[in-house]
This record gives structure tokens, C-alpha cells and sequence, in this order.
């Protein structure tokens, strides 16, 4: 029986269709589409262009994006929605550019070629049921008109309030006033309204060709970049259909899509953790475990992830038995250990919505600027805000995600889907730049092993081993704090929440959805 004394909110629970989403604007835009007849695809379109505009620190057209589709009754496939870098782009070129170490954010070298745009089109195209001038309406009223600041949003917001002030035309947009909007405040973007009229009247070449792709690559490149207006017409048709890949966890098959994204590390995770009884462990010993499995598998997505053109059948290799063995033996359940890989080879901000339709078509699609408002850099023409996700790229000779032409990033971004018997049964995705991996796995751990409720998973303190210490939320008990500092892991409270998440989970009568506490957003449904 749920606590109602607990403070937290339930589980969301409805009969025929179901959005969640972390902004209730979006969720709202979403559940009117999915009302008005819409299918998933419709309804998950119209609120990511909503967040787009009313989350613009998080997420914007200027983005990537990647999606996980399962048509009703079916198992998922992916899409690849993220850009690549330009035809010019080396470590030559880079290190001739003045860079030696690694890529900054507010760097023209960070962006690369935005891959929402073409996602979007392409899910549109392919699965969508209704025009595009009809799911971005909320979308282009919002940022015609404006729309009222939310509170997760402003506080984002004004702690990126001096990094977004360092471009001009990005301050004039984001920081109008000299300062970051308050919760209550309004805001709006003008140009962004005529970017969404555009792609809903053109599709994507509405956004790659003509006078907004050249003005985009003409403003990179005024900036040092190396992009043409031929790098962003060529990302017109970036997205694609993939494969997912997919490991069984208690039984229950988990999806992700594949590399130039984390979720194989996810996905290596759960299997670490498949090895152990989670269920019968108290706080500390589950804290414990997850961090060691996520440090081993962090290690192996820095090392070997990249671009898929670079890293076939990757895997199919990590995923093995005998690796998933070699990772495991590695954890000690008294004492925190230090990452290796299992073969010794040589050498942030995003936005996450689910729906599922009244067909019982799913859809989990994520879409990110990277860091929080992207690279900070906006071409004043357009009012594009650009992503950052280049900062991913190595500078390393040799190493599978050093930048190259043409050539994808290793990505954060991960949709997630569950299948049962052969069909998807949830859609689910965390947010959180790097933590979505050991996100992913912590979720469903919480929904698999210890059978809580969606929103009871979601609500439960955090923690994540990256970067040498153990971040925790915190609402983790005195007691868990000093086993873990005697396990030898070095805390760190955690001094803004750590991810985010929505999930909604299909059973035999109905749909249960959940949507993150420490964001601003709802799941509904009808």
C-alpha cells in the first residue's frame, strides 16, 4: 500500500494512452494531441518541441536526438538521430586551431552537426499520423507568444546564468534582462517560432538547406569552425533506422540503442549486477555493488565507445559471458575497487519523454543540447542555439572517439525500452549526462528487484560513482554513509539532484506511468 503520509506522489494510472514527461507544459501539449487522435509518435513530437522551447537550457533543435519505437505488440528498433562532425574536422586541424587536450564547450569545435531536426522528420515520415503544423502549434505559440517560466527550470537556469552570458547574442536571448528569469516570469523566442514554422512547412530542409543551414554554418565559421553550409545540408538525412541491442535482466529483455550511445553501458551494468541477490541487500550493500559495476562499465564506454563505424561488433564482445564474468570477479562486496577493463586494451543536460498511444504503440525518445545550453553559442539570424556534444571528441591518436571527419561522438543519451515475451512492455529513459547509464540500471533495479511502483523507483535517493568519488542525494541514511565511507568510497553530497527520469509501464488493464520528482514535469493520461 502506498505511504500517502510520505509526501510523495503515486504512481499515475489511465485506462487508454499515456504521456510523461519532466515539463508540464510538455506533458499537457502531448496528452492534447494524443486526445485529439494522435499516436504516439504525434504526441511525443509535439511535447519534445515544446521542451524545446519552454526547457531551453536542456534541450532546443539545435540538439540530437535518438528514439526507441515498438510498433503495438512488437519489440522496439532504434533511431539514430545524433550529427556528425564537419568534413574538415581532425586532431590536425584541432591542435592547428590552438586545442591540444581536449574540445571546451563554448567551443565552435564542440558542435557538430545537429541531428534532432532530421530524427524528428524521420519519425514523423515514417510513423507519425498527423502534419507537423499540427503537432508544433503548442510548440510555435509558446515561443511566439511566450510562456511562463517553471521552477526546476529557472533554477537550471540561473545557475548557468554567467556561462550563457558569455555569448552575446545567446545573453541577449537567455538573459534579456541582466539577469535569469524568475519562476511566475515569462519568456519568449520569436525566432524559434519561425525555425518550428519552417520545419513544419519544409521538413528537414526547412532547417539543413537554404537560408538557415547557410546561416548556421556561415556563423560557426565566424567563429573558427570548420563547418560548411555542404556539412549541414548533408545532415538532412543523418538519422536512421538501427538495430537495437539488448541483454536479459531477471528474465525480462532490456533494449537500448546501440553505439555511438552509452547504453551498452547500461546494459553491462545490469548484467554485472545480474549476479547478484539485490533484492535481499540492505541500502548500503546495493549502493555499494552499483557503484563498482558502474566504475567498470564507465570504463569500458571511455575507452571503446565511439562512433559504430569504428567499433563493430562491440556488443556482442562486452555483452559476452566471458567478459560479463572477467567484469564481475573484479567486484569486492567489502571494499571499493578501482576500474579496469576486462581485456586491458592499449589504450549532461537532456530532456527524456515516454508515450505509449491508445494501440499500445511506445515511443522513448531523448533529445539533448549536451551541457547546459549546449555550447552556448546562438546564431543571431536564426536563433539556433547549438549543441556541445563535440566535447566528447578525443584528441588521442588512435583512440576509437577521437574526431574525425564526418564522424559521430561517443553519446550520453540513451532512450531505454523493456520487452516481455516477445513485445514492449516499458518505455523508460533517465537524464543526467553521464549518470544515465548507471541511471538506467538503478531504475530498474528498483522496478525488477525490489518491485516498487514507478514513481516509488523514481523518488528513491540517488548515487553515482563517477570522476573518483561516490556522489549521493542526500536522502540516504547516516548508517548507509558510514558503511560506504568504511567500504572506502569517497562521498560527496550531491548539491542539485542527480537525473531524472519517466517511465510508463503497460500491464494486462492498464497503464502506469511515473515521471521525476526532482524535475517539474507529470505523467498523464485518459
Amino acid at each position: 500500500m502506498f505511504d500517502f503520509f510520505s509526501g510523495r506522489r503515486p504512481s499515475t494510472y489511465a485506462g487508454r494512452a499515456m504521456i510523461a514527461t519532466s515539463h508540464p507544459l510538455s506533458t499537457a501539449a502531448g496528452l492534447e494531441v494524443l486526445q485529439a487522435g494522435g499516436n504516439a509518435v504525434d504526441a511525443g513530437l509535439a511535447a519534445l518541441a515544446v521542451q524545446c522551447v519552454v526547457d531551453p537550457l536542456m534541450t532546443g533543435i539545435g540538439g540530437d536526438c535518438f528514439a526507441l519505437y515498438a510498433p503495438a505488440g512488437e519489440l522496439p528498433k532504434a533511431l539514430n538521430g545524433s550529427g556528425r562532425a564537419p568534413a574538415a574536422a581532425s586532431i590536425e586541424a584541432l591542435r592547428e586551431a590552438g586545442l591540444s587536450s581536449e574540445i571546451p564547450q563554448t567551443s565552435p569545435h564542440a558542435v557538430t552537426i545537429p541531428g534532432a531536426v532530421s530524427a524528428w522528420c524521420r519519425l514523423s515520415d515514417d510513423h507519425g499520423s498527423m502534419p507537423l503544423s499540427k503537432v508544433f502549434e503548442r510548440a510555435i505559440g509558446y515561443a511566439r507568444d511566450g510562456y511562463v517560466v517553471t521552477p526546476r527550470v529557472a533554477m537550471d537556469w540561473a545557475n548557468n546564468a554567467a556561462l550563457i552570458s558569455g555569448d552575446e547574442h545567446a545573453r541577449a536571448v537567455f538573459m534579456a534582462d541582466g539577469a535569469a528569469p524568475l519562476p511566475g516570469s515569462r519568456h519568449a523566442q520569436p525566432l524559434l517560432a519561425d525555425r518550428l514554422a519552417e520545419i513544419a512547412e519544409s521538413g528537414s530542409a526547412g532547417f539543413y538547406e537554404g537560408a538557415t543551414g547557410e546561416s548556421m554554418a556561415a556563423h560557426l565559421k565566424s567563429l573558427g569552425g570548420l563547418h560548411t553550409a555542404e556539412d549541414f545540408a548533408a545532415g538532412k538525412d543523418a538519422a536512421h533506422w538501427v538495430s537495437p541491442i539488448s541483454a536479459n535482466y531477471r528474465g525480462f529483455d532490456v533494449y537500448e540503442c546501440p553505439p555511438n550511445g552509452q547504453g551498452l553501458a547500461a546494459l553491462i551494468i545490469l548484467k554485472i549486477l545480474e549476479g547478484f541477490d539485490l533484492a535481499a541487500m540492505d541500502e548500503a550493500e546495493r549502493c555499494h555493488i552499483h557503484a563498482e559495476a558502474t566504475k567498470i562499465a564507465y570504463r569500458h564506454r571511455d575507452a571503446l565507445i565511439a562512433d559504430p563505424e569504428v567499433c563493430p561488433g562491440l556488443a556482442d564482445t562486452l555483452l559476452s559471458e566471458a567478459a560479463i564474468a572477467a567484469m564481475r570477479a573484479r567486484i569486492d562486496p567489502a571494499r571499493a575497487g578501482r576500474p579496469a577493463l576486462w581485456d586491458e586494451p592499449a589504450h549532461q543536460d537532456t530532456i527524456y519523454l515516454c508515450v505509449v498511444d491508445e494501440a499500445g504503440n511506445a515511443l522513448s525518445l531523448i533529445n539533448s543540447l549536451f551541457h547546459g545550453f549546449g555550447s552556448t553559442r546562438l546564431d543571431p539570424r536564426t536563433g539556433i542555439l547549438f549543441q556541445s556534444r563535440g566535447a566528447s571528441f578525443r584528441l588521442i591518436p588512435g583512440h576509437p572517439n577521437a574526431i574525425g571527419p564526418n564522424k559521430r561522438p561517443m553519446h550520453t543519451i540513451i532512450p531505454g525500452m523493456v520487452a516481455k515475451d516477445g513485445r514492449a512492455i516499458m518505455p523508460f529513459g533517465v537524464m543526467g549526462g553521464h549518470y544515465q547509464a548507471a541511471g538506467h540500471a538503478n531504475l530498474l533495479v528498483n522496478v525488477l528487484d525490489r518491485g516498487l511502483s514507478l514513481q516509488e523507483a523514481m523518488d528513491e535517493p540517488r548515487s553515482f560513482a563517477f570522476g573518483g568519488e561516490l556522489q549521493i542525494e542526500p536522502g540516504f541514511a547516516e548508517a548507509t554513509r558510514a558503511t560506504l565511507a568504511a567500504k572506502g568510497h569517497a562521498l560527496s553530497v550531491a548539491t542539485s539532484p542527480i537525473g531524472g527520469s519517466q517511465a510508463i509501464r503497460l500491464h494486462a488493464s492498464c497503464l502506469e506511468g511515473g515521471s521525476e520528482s526532482r524535475k517539474d514535469g507529470m505523467a498523464l493520461g485518459f
